[in-house]
């Protein structure tokens, strides 16, 4: 019988961080504000990918910062990867969405599912940030139903031959590495599935058109497509018919990472909206005066909180080594729908200026929105979550 007690028995008792975390969150929040924050308007203006903030968060050795020393990581948890990614989205989402890409859907699979040569090949080079991670699962005909993949990965003695195409490839035409999942057979559907390292620069592996987003509109962000591009067996992660698995644990570690990057782009617009308040005068007094808007900044920041205590919650599941599934989709759901909430709030409170390209709330509300779609819809999230209530996992 599911009671109160047992639910409640689900969280860890605390969350208060670290000294070390304290000083990961403050020393990236002095980075991300001096360094991220000014040039991200310009970087969203221009669809300019930022790639001097990805030299510096290499040269900060953040590029591996939740792997073991012996893979060139700094052997971090996996909070204080979220709260990187948070306080990266606070000050500019598009350098967060391609470190989280990085980390989250490419170095990680390969540390968890891959091989000790497959380690020992691919992270160091990823850790040190000389190397860029991209994940492909979508395609131009499906995008949640991954099982319906069509890009297909045909053995030829000791490599796979590559045909067809990925869509929305994060790190698109400026990673190195990419986890690519293809099917080896149509009528074996989910069970058919191979996932597979292919690196740039392969044979037959070319780029389409950069997309023109809504928001984080500095990620690389293209179609790429293979024709008849060979891949060397030992790329493979696992065996033939784990690439579904494969698929599922990465989407697992990078909804984590969706969440954080949502409860960022939360804070940094409140932050904004926080300033504002306190200039703006209506009525004879700054607007900070009046209830309404007190009632929205705490209603705001109630949730914001709520959010990434749900992000600290599956970063703890996950790295007790427990399964975290669930977690990771309730962190995913509500960060990212609170922070389309709240970023269309702090557009209200700006009024008419929070229309205008001159103050950043619009960028955040833009760049909130894809958070809830990427690494599964929320309509996704919803479904994961109810099959593993149903199933009392």
């Amino acid at each position: 019988m599911l009671t109160a007690h047992n639910i409640a028995a689900e969280l860890p008792t605390s969350f208060k961080l670290s000294e070390e975390q304290q000083l990961i969150r403050e020393t990236i929040r002095e980075m991300a504000q001096a360094e991220f924050a000014p040039r991200a308007a310009e970087i969203d203006q221009k669809h300019r990918f930022p790639r001097e903030n990805w030299n510096l968060l290499a040269a900060s050795d953040l590029c591996g910062l939740p792997f073991p020393e012996q893979y060139g990581g700094a052997g971090l948890d996996n909070v204080s990867y979220a709260i990187v990614v948070e306080e990266l989205a606070s000050a500019c989402a598009t350098t967060s969405v391609m470190y989280s890409a990085h980390v989250s859907l490419c170095a990680k699979p390969i540390y968890v599912l891959g091989n000790e040569e497959q380690k020992m090949r691919f992270l160091p080079p990823m850790c040190q940030g000389k190397k860029m991670g991209a994940f492909a699962l979508s395609e131009p005909g499906s995008g949640s139903d991954a099982a319906s993949a069509k890009c297909m990965a045909v053995r030829t003695g000791n490599q796979f031959i590559l045909n067809g195409s990925k869509n929305w490839i994060t790190n698109g035409v400026e990673a190195d590495y990419y986890i690519v999942i293809a099917q080896t057979d149509q009528a074996l559907k989910h069970k058919g599935l191979v996932a597979l390292i292919v690196e740039k620069g392969s044979p037959g592996f070319t780029f389409g058109k950069l997309e023109d987003k809504l928001g984080i509109k500095g990620s690389s962000t293209c179609q790429i497509n293979f024709e008849d591009t060979p891949v060397p067996v030992e790329n493979m992660l696992g065996d033939v018919g784990d690439g579904f698995s494969v698929a599922m644990i990465t989407l697992d570690g990078g909804r984590i990472g969706i969440g954080a990057q949502a409860v960022g782009i939360a804070q940094g617009a409140w932050d904004h909206c926080f300033r504002y308040t306190k200039e703006r005068v209506a009525f004879g007094k700054t607007i900070n005066n009046f209830q309404a808007i007190q009632f929205m900044m705490a209603e705001m920041q109630t949730e914001i909180d709520a959010a990434r205590l749900l992000v600290y919650n599956a970063s703890v599941a996950q790295d007790s080594g427990e399964k975290f599934t669930k977690y990771a989709a309730h962190a995913k759901l509500f960060a990212s729908e609170m922070a389309m909430r709240n970023t269309t709030k702090c557009v209200q409170i700006f009024g008419g200026y929070g229309y205008v390209t001159d103050y950043p709330v619009e960028r955040y509300m833009r760049d909130a929105k894809i958070t809830e779609i990427y690494e599964g819809t929320s309509e996704v999230q919803r479904l994961v979550i109810a099959q593993n209530v149903l199933k009392g996992l």
